[in-house]
C-alpha cells in the first residue's frame, strides 16, 4: 500500500447463509389440492399469514441445532427475514435452538425478502390456471417464468429488482459480519442470480434441477482474492444435511401458489 492510501473496507459479509423457511401449512394444502385434482388450493389465510406446519417447526428446530453446533464466533450475528409468518417463525426457532448470536428483537424484518406475489394466480393449481384463466397459462408459456408477470403479481425480474436493493443494504451495513437471510424459494434463487452474476438461462437451469428444500442452506463465504475487490463465493447450495443428521424429513414442495412460479 502506498503512503497515504486508505485501505479498502470490506463491503460484503464474511459469511452469508440464505435459508428457505420450513414446510408451511400452504405446502400441505397444495399437495392435498393437487392429489385431489382440484383447481383451487383450500387455505383461508393470506399468504403472509400462513404458518409453519408441525414438520416445518421440526425442520427449523433441526437447523437451529446445526447452527448451535458451530463455535460461537462462527454463528450468524445478523438476521434478516421476510415478514411472512412462516419465515419469521423459522428464524425465531433457529434462535431458540441456540443457533444465533443475535436476539429475536434485533431481527431485521425486510419486506423486500417477501414471497413472490402471484396476483390473479394466487391459490390456483396448474390445473386451475389452465381451466380458469387459460390466457395467463399461454402468456407464461410464451414469455417464460422469468419475465411473465400475472395481473396484480410479479415476475422473477420484479423480485430481482427489490432484491438488488436489499443486497445494497447488506453491503452498506453488514460488511464483515455473518448474515443469515430467511426467505422463500424464489428469493433464494434470485439472490443466487444476483450474487453470481447469472443469466436467465443459467438460473432457470438450476431451478429446473429441483426445488429448494424447506430449511435448506445456501452459503457464501467472502474471498478477498475473488474479483477486483473480493466477492462472496458459493460454498454450498440446497444443503439439507442439518435435517438428515437429525432424522427430520426433507421436503421440497413449492408454496401453495406453485403454479405461477
Amino acid at each position: 500500500m502506498n503512503g497515504g492510501e486508505i485501505p479498502m473496507q470490506q463491503r460484503w459479509p464474511e459469511r452469508l447463509w440464505i435459508v428457505r423457511h420450513g414446510e408451511s401449512a400452504g405446502n400441505v394444502a397444495r399437495d392435498a389440492a393437487r392429489a385431489a385434482g382440484l383447481a383451487r388450493i383450500d387455505i383461508a389465510l393470506r399468504d403472509v399469514d400462513v404458518p409453519l406446519s408441525p414438520l416445518g417447526e421440526r425442520q427449523s428446530d433441526a437447523l437451529g441445532r446445526w447452527f448451535a453446533a458451530m463455535p460461537p464466533e462462527e454463528r450468524p450475528d445478523v438476521v434478516l427475514t421476510s415478514p411472512y409468518l412462516r419465515a419469521r417463525h423459522t428464524a425465531e426457532r433457529i434462535q431458540a435452538g441456540g443457533g444465533l448470536r443475535v436476539e429475536t428483537r434485533d431481527f431485521v424484518i425486510d419486506e423486500r425478502l417477501r414471497e413472490k406475489e402471484f396476483g390473479v394466480l394466487d391459490r390456483l393449481t396448474t390445473k386451475g390456471i389452465a381451466e380458469l384463466i387459460p390466457d395467463q397459462a399461454e402468456f407464461r408459456r410464451i414469455l417464460g417464468k422469468f419475465y411473465h408477470r400475472p395481473p396484480g403479481g410479479e415476475s422473477w425480474c420484479d423480485v430481482i429488482l427489490r432484491l438488488r436493493s436489499a443486497l445494497d443494504t447488506v453491503s452498506l451495513h453488514h460488511g464483515g459480519r455473518r448474515v443469515l437471510i430467511v426467505g422463500h424459494q424464489v428469493v433464494v434463487l434470485c439472490l443466487r442470480y444476483l450474487l453470481e452474476n447469472m443469466t436467465e438461462e443459467q438460473i432457470l437451469a438450476i431451478d429446473a434441477e429441483g426445488d429448494v428444500a424447506n430449511c435448506a442452506v445456501t452459503e457464501y463465504r467472502f474471498d478477498p482474492r475473488a474479483g477486483h475487490e473480493g466477492a462472496l463465493v458459493l460454498h454450498r447450495y440446497n444443503f439439507v444435511a442439518p435435517l438428515e443428521q437429525t432424522g427430520t424429513p426433507v421436503t421440497a414442495q413449492p408454496d401453495a401458489n406453485v403454479a405461477s412460479r
